[in-house]
């Protein structure tokens, strides 16, 4: 398990877990971001990411994405 930041661009991983307090997890929650849900990074740029989730893109700053664990 690693957070979303270190996984290679274009690979399809698993959410496993979800760090934060709980309105970090309600806003990733509200944004497509469930444990046991896909996710694929599509770019990186300067740490922060920016993610196809439920057939959307979103941008995430890279302390959110440390909270998403794959």
């Amino acid at each position: 398990m690693m957070p979303l930041v270190y996984a290679g661009t274009g690979e399809k991983n698993i959410i496993k877990k979800i760090g934060g307090n709980q309105e970090t997890k309600k806003h990733l929650a509200d944004l497509g971001f469930n444990v046991g849900g896909e996710v694929c990074i599509v770019n990186t740029l300067n740490g922060n990411v920016i993610v196809n989730v439920k057939e959307s893109r979103v941008a995430l700053s890279k302390e959110l994405a440390q909270k998403i664990m794959v």
